[in-house]
């Protein structure tokens, strides 16, 4: 697994979500951007939703990353405990929100290419979610577009 500066930069992101329930495959395009904060990395996400048979729409979402002795611990936007990202080439978690159950993978083997799957169970969900992230930029070294990361504290 990468360290957690190697994060750090701008990534394109591309999702497939496979809900079993509704019987559909929904698609996310968009990007993520690392940024350096006080304690770790705050990842920003933004993109395009498109669920069939709707009007395409914005969607956000915003994690806290933060190094951890057993490797990267990851925070929901308002600071509570959401997984540990444990050391490893394919490492797994899992986050229990009764009555829901997230249960993720990570494959970091293409770094800097990577992916997660989250599988997702429970008494109003049956989701798959396979999430693909690739760098934007020249990469040197420190992180994805980390030449660009002056900038991106910025924004």
């Amino acid at each position: 697994m990468p360290e957690l500066a190697e994060f750090a930069g701008r990534w394109a992101v591309v999702r497939r979500i496979e809900d079993r329930r509704a019987g559909q495959v929904v698609h996310f395009t968009g990007r993520a951007v690392f940024r350096p904060d006080a304690a770790g990395l705050v990842y920003d996400e933004v993109g395009t939703l498109d669920v069939p048979g709707q009007a395409p729409m914005a969607a956000t979402r915003r994690y806290l990353w933060q190094s951890a002795p057993g490797g990267i611990d990851v925070f929901f936007a308002d600071g509570c405990f959401f997984h540990a990202i444990a050391p490893g080439h394919t490492p797994r978690a899992r986050h229990d929100c009764p009555p829901d159950t997230y249960d993720v993978s990570y494959d970091f083997t293409a770094w800097p290419t990577w992916r997660a799957v989250w599988n997702v169970i429970g008494p109003r969900k049956d989701y798959r979610m396979i999430t693909d992230y690739s760098p934007l930029g020249a990469c040197t070294g420190r992180g994805a577009g980390a030449e660009g990361s002056e900038r991106l504290q910025r924004e």
